[in-house]
């Protein structure tokens, strides 16, 4: 991060300007990221950006869990931080070595499918094998 980076302070009424999508701004923990070069790489799709445009995105960027990649990601598009007495500042939770942790209904449906989909292998592979 430059110094012009770090020492850049952001309103919310400027990051508020920055919604469109070819113009797009959000902050993250403090921070004020340009995401506009980001939007259509973006793996969510750009409606998730959009949807946050010129706001803070932070409770939305941890409640996704992203990964390490997409912190990395986010650092190089960091153009400064936000005014502390206009912007709450939200601290980000620990990480507990870059896994994200599912509810337990998500993971036994991905154990179910993983189990129907090796049934059905099987039983292909048994019918083609007489």
């Amino acid at each position: 991060m430059s110094e012009t980076q770090e020492s850049k302070v952001y309103t919310a009424a400027e990051v508020a300007k920055h919604t469109d999508r070819d113009d797009l701004w959000l902050v993250v923990r403090g921070k004020v990221y340009d995401v506009t070069k980001f939007v259509d790489e973006h793996p969510g799709g750009e409606e998730v950006l959009v949807d946050v445009g010129g706001k803070d995105a932070t409770s939305e960027f941890e409640d996704v869990g992203h990964s390490e990649d997409a912190e990395e990601i986010l650092k190089g598009l960091l153009i400064g931080s936000t005014d502390p007495a206009e912007f709450a500042h939200k601290e980000a939770p620990a990480r507990s070595g870059g896994f994200v942790e599912e509810d337990s209904s998500s993971s036994s449906l991905i154990y179910l499918i993983i189990a129907a989909l090796v049934a059905a292998g099987a039983f292909f592979y048994l019918q083609t094998a007489k």
